[in-house]
């Protein structure tokens, strides 16, 4: 008889195994019922290899809460740098913007050695993207004008910021067109725009994250250590991107061959524009976006001189546009699933900010935090519910040979609204502060001047999409090229 003590170990491993494939798949059960998209992994496309892909969409929200959020309230409030300087800085990105659907294109006929299409300009744009946040750290040394950098002029510091600006925006543009190209093409085509609305959370997660760590690090604000967060954060960035392309991509022997007929890219757009008010929703697109955008420069900076609030909790009111934001996801989710129309679900996020930015303005006269704490959640929450309604209508109607255009198309216009927004934001709030309208509220009217204006924005939109709600989306049916 075998003794009692060799036996016990083995059922006490088949006993430990079971509840382990138990608790596995309740966590897995779980997680497709709570994680906003999780549903969207599929046998050749498990959870944790998506997952994985996603982390290019945390470094791009890294970057995000860093050039919006933290820098841009670092420098104008601590460097006193113009506020209308610091928007057109944040919104140099614009200038290569409206390549983003060239770009997208570009991934989708390219002819590579290795067989590759994605990948390469997953790289190249990581590079740039590091190149920007290499350069950053020394332009705003020459900006605070401590120790050895006061003995270069003010301007060197503007510009080489204004280059920093520009290299990160291009580098996060490219990365995301591609990574959000790429991980379409590896699910199947029911689950992609799961994928991409995956892709989103994380990068929400991303912002949520980042804003919380910068808002620790910088608590006791100090040159030197805005500088160590800009260098932690070009780290970050390379190992992340290099983590998230790793053997995600096929190599395919069909793209190395050079002498394949490929579409130009006047062609290309043409099929793309075709039909279903094309024009019309890139046009929502973009003045929603400005909608919301307008303000970003502007909410960290209002905070601070207005509501008086430290650099800290200044940080955290990003992540809580950005927890707005993932509410509105995942209930935009859930909704558009059972078939809901895409635009009539960003007409509800449009509507959602409306009174966002009536709190907002509410919150000076008052001096009541929590009312700007509110605001912004709501800013954030209406801005995912319209950004996920409008990107569902893009990648329905996007055929599947042009993935890439068409995310690039859609990035393009809220690439380009936003960085406009952001300008004119910062231009009409000095322009405000300047002028004998601000003896009505102070140093707040600059800012409550942008936030009422994006309301009239948000109303020009619902006036845009009105005739695209149920004319593209009602009983037709999808296309046999379309991506679902």
């Amino acid at each position: 008889m075998t003794p009692l003590i060799h036996v016990a170990p083995k059922v006490l491993a088949g006993i430990m195994n079971r509840f382990s494939l138990k608790l596995m798949q309740t966590w897995v059960g779980l997680g497709s019922r709570f994680l906003p998209f999780a549903d969207a992994a599929t046998a050749d496309l498990p959870l944790g290899r998506l997952l994985r892909l996603s982390l290019f969409q945390v470094t791009v929200g890294m970057a995000l809460v860093l050039l919006v959020g933290t820098l841009n309230r670092v420098m104008i409030v601590e460097l006193d740098v113009p506020a209308s300087l610091v928007g057109v800085m944040i919104a140099l990105p614009l200038l290569f913007a409206p390549f983003r659907a060239l770009i997208g294109f570009k991934s989708d006929v390219h002819q590579s050695a290795l067989g590759w299409r994605r990948v390469p300009f997953i790289f190249r744009g990581t590079m740039v993207q590091f190149g920007g946040l290499a350069i950053m750290p020394f332009a705003l040394l020459v900006l605070s004008g401590g120790g050895e950098a006061a003995r270069f002029p003010l301007w060197v510091g503007h510009v080489g910021a204004g280059v920093a600006f520009l290299l990160v925006g291009a580098g996060l543009h490219t990365v995301q067109t591609i990574g959000l190209a790429l991980a379409t093409d590896l699910a199947p085509p029911e689950s992609q725009p799961k994928v991409v609305g995956l892709m989103y959370v994380m990068l929400l997660t991303g912002m949520i994250v980042s804003a919380f760590a910068f808002g620790a690090a910088l608590a006791e604000f100090s040159p030197l250590r805005l500088v160590q967060v800009i260098q932690a954060c070009a780290v970050i960035t390379l190992v992340l991107n290099s983590v998230a392309a790793w053997k995600q991509e096929g190599r395919n022997a069909a793209r190395r061959n050079p002498a394949r007929r490929q579409p130009s890219f006047r062609e290309s757009w043409d099929s793309f524009a075709e039909g279903g008010h094309a024009v019309r929703r890139l046009l929502a697109v973009g003045f929603g976006t400005m909608g919301f955008s307008m303000a970003d420069v502007l909410l960290e900076p209002y905070g601070g001189q207005v509501l008086h609030l430290s650099v800290g909790a200044t940080t955290s009111l990003t992540a809580t546009l950005a927890g707005g934001g993932l509410f509105g996801l995942a209930l935009a989710s859930r909704v558009l699933s059972r078939g809901a129309d895409p635009f009539r679900m960003a007409s509800y996020g449009v509507l959602t900010g409306v009174p966002a930015f009536a709190l907002v303005i509410a919150a000076a006269p008052y001096h009541a935090p929590e009312l700007f704490a509110v605001g912004t959640l709501l800013i954030g929450f209406g801005a995912g519910l319209f950004g996920h309604g409008t990107l569902t209508a893009t990648m329905n109607l996007a055929p599947r040979s042009q993935v890439g255009l068409a995310l690039g198309a859609w990035g393009a216009a809220q690439a380009v609204a936003a960085g406009l927004a952001i300008a004119f934001g910062g231009i009409l709030r000095d322009v405000v502060a300047s002028s004998q309208i601000q003896g009505l509220f102070g140093n707040a009217t600059g800012y409550m001047a942008v936030y009422a204006l994006e309301i009239l924005l948000l109303l020009w939109t619902l006036i845009t999409m009105a005739p695209l709600m149920r004319q593209s989306f009602g009983v037709s049916p999808r296309r046999s090229d379309a991506l679902t």
